[in-house]
């Protein structure tokens, strides 16, 4: 359990470091006002999500510390939208489209709800 715990806090420092670089590399190279930096790593991090869980669990090439440091760490520090996405296409592959629509729709509302109820707390306190 302490090696796993310990490959998590690994891979998170990495995927935080690693979303703050490319983030803000993002989003100095493409300017403007549309988060495209927020964009870009929910994007890549979707990406890397799925390359790993196919290369651990279908195709056994990496193994079980390996997920554990890339998808639990690095990705769950990189993004967590990476977790929804992956969660997401479960779903449609199991063949529950009305499920997944759901997950994306309430996700996305709800997420959006959640931060400004946050910034109207942050904003009164």
């Amino acid at each position: 359990m302490v090696r796993q715990v310990l490959f998590v806090g690994l891979g998170g420092m990495m995927g935080s470091i690693g979303r703050y670089l490319l983030s803000s590399w993002i989003a100095r190279s493409a300017g403007g006002s549309f988060p495209y930096g927020t964009l870009g790593v929910n994007i890549a991090g979707s990406f890397v999500l799925g390359l790993v869980m196919a290369l651990s669990i279908e195709r056994d090439i990496l193994g079980p510390g390996a997920r554990t440091l890339l998808a639990v760490g690095f990705c769950g520090g990189f993004t967590t939208m990476s977790t929804f996405s992956y969660e997401t296409l479960a779903l449609l592959r199991e063949g529950a489209s009305m499920a997944a629509a759901v997950n994306m729709g309430v996700t996305m509302v709800a997420c959006v709800a959640g931060v400004w109820l946050g910034d109207v707390l942050g904003r009164v306190l």
